[in-house]
């Protein structure tokens, strides 16, 4: 038990870096930043797992330690409680008075009528004959309390549980994300195949063949914030449809509002309204008249006023262009910031920020480029930044810098049109499923209720000596004793002696006198 504690106590005390330092399963961009900012110490905690804390070598050593030995702990105590309700109560000390509580009398009956079947309602009791009893006397051994040593071995096979079922979850669940742009044709997510998250994260039993089937479509998203700027609740409408269902018209889908920390429940998954930001909308008209649209989300990097960067690519229309390499040199790339809320400063006033995170005067500070935007390379990209190295190369060329509000444009040189639209927000989704969460659950209630049971039942034991008295009647030793804690036990002690000794009930008076 000793040694299960001290594990308990280290895997708490190992679990500290998981919540002060950035952990790669959750943001793997947030530790390389640590680790470049702190350069040879950020080197060390690498080495040392601290930025996978919870699936390291030493973390999961203390937690097969820690279940080993509570599996240690049970086995044995389970036997020896076993053999405890087996075994009759232990005979009477030989010497009542040196017990904590005792008291004696002569009772004017018989031997065997002291004590009455209902005194000891509850206690297991045991009988012994003179030449058993230490005192060569007839005797009484009761002993109540066994279920709290129950109630203890309830607690730890809890423990246990909860451990198995953490165990198991971490190896069955899968962790998805997306980000949804509501209230536009493509504001529709459905949990039908893995490419269809951002990001998305699994255990080593996972199988990515067995999702649970259904649709959400946010239909639209709204914010509520303070004066300052701080966010009170974000509050998000959805229609939602699984199996067949998925199949029939959105607008006959189930309506749910989606908040801050009440998830909508599907065919066993959580889907977490997480965050939201932006999306900026742009159209690109070329001389050929020809137009697109495009609207993408910008990363928010200010999360007070969500002054949010990102990128958009355009590629031109296929009719301008006959030579395919010359279609590729004029791609068109936008890459700035947004504001939700813009105002501008500086000595020409042209230094945009965000003032507010309500979209109550939206902005665009950006830059356009022309070239090689890397559309068709085969090569990855961010979709909030543009590769460097097709800038450093030539690839791309700066042709444009220029502050939009909503409804203005900006016409290049070559007589192509670039107009801000406008922006849309869009709410960060999080799908979530643990089918050992109800496990977990429920080996935690049994865990505290083997907790209260340990501490609220007492383990006492009660003597009761009986022999002939030379002047008449029977003479009568009591004793008791308590294994544990003895809060109340004297109360209940004194109700016991004075049934067995057929003395009056104690009133109030005598008890105020008694505290007196």
């Amino acid at each position: 038990m000793r040694t299960a504690l001290v594990l308990l106590f280290l895997l708490a005390l190992g679990a500290i870096p998981g919540a002060l330092l950035p952990q790669r399963s959750l943001n793997a961009d947030k530790v390389d930043e640590y680790i470049a900012n702190n350069g040879r110490v950020g080197e060390i905690y690498d080495k040392l797992q601290l930025y996978d804390v919870f699936s390291s070598v030493w973390f999961t050593a203390i937690y097969v330690l820690l279940f080993v030995s509570l599996i240690g702990c049970i086995l044995p105590r389970s036997w020896e409680h076993y053999r405890a309700m087996k075994t009759p109560p232990v005979r009477a000390p030989k010497n009542m008075a040196r017990l904590p509580l005792h008291a004696s009398g002569v009772v004017d009956c018989a031997v065997d009528e002291v004590v009455q079947p209902g005194m000891l309602k509850g206690w297991r009791v045991a009988r012994y004959t003179p030449e058993e009893d230490r005192a060569g006397a007839t005797s009484l051994s009761a002993e109540k309390g066994y279920i709290r040593e129950f109630f203890n071995l309830v607690f730890h096979l809890g423990l246990v549980g909860i451990l198995v079922a953490v165990g198991l979850g971490r190896m069955l669940y899968y962790e998805g994300q997306v980000v949804v742009v509501a209230g536009t044709e493509n504001s529709q997510f459905c949990n039908t195949a893995v490419a269809n998250y951002d990001s998305f994260r699994f255990g080593a039993l996972f199988d990515g063949g067995k999702l649970k089937p259904f649709c959400v479509k946010v239909e639209d998203f709204s914010a509520d914030y303070l004066p300052n700027g701080q966010a009170k609740m974000f509050t998000s409408d959805v229609r939602w449809a699984e199996g067949d269902q998925v199949f029939t018209d959105a607008d006959e889908w189930e309506q749910y509002r989606l908040r801050v920390n009440h998830p909508l429940r599907i065919a066993g998954d959580r889907v977490y309204l997480q965050g939201h930001g932006y999306a900026p909308r742009f159209t690109v008209t070329w001389p050929n008249g020809e137009s697109r649209t495009q609207m993408v989300q910008f990363r928010p990097d200010d999360p007070t006023f969500f002054l949010s960067s990102g990128v958009l690519r355009f590629d031109p229309p296929a009719g301008m262009y006959s030579d395919l390499f010359e279609r590729r040199q004029k791609q068109l790339a936008i890459q700035g910031l947004f504001a939700p809320t813009a105002e501008f400063s500086g000595g020409e006033g042209d230094i945009m920020s965000s003032s507010f995170p309500a979209m109550r005067n939206p902005g665009v500070a950006i830059d356009v480029y022309r070239g090689n935007a890397g559309l068709d390379d085969g090569r990855g990209q961010s979709i909030y930044s543009l590769d460097p190295r097709l800038a450093h190369s030539g690839e791309l060329q700066k042709i444009e810098r220029v502050n939009l509000m909503e409804g203005e444009s900006v016409t290049l040189d070559d007589g192509t049109v670039v107009r801000f639209d406008g922006a849309n927000e869009f709410a960060n989704l999080q799908v979530s499923h643990d089918p050992a969460q109800v496990w977990v659950l429920v080996a935690a209630v049994v865990t505290l209720i083997g907790l209260v049971g340990s501490v609220s039942v007492k383990r006492r034991r009660v003597w009761v000596r009986m022999q002939p008295d030379p002047a008449g009647g029977t003479a009568v030793s009591i004793g008791g004793l308590a294994r544990t804690d003895r809060a109340g036990w004297g109360a209940e002690f004194e109700r016991i002696q004075r049934a067995i000794l057929r003395l009056p009930e104690e009133s109030e008076e005598d008890d105020e006198e008694d505290n007196d």
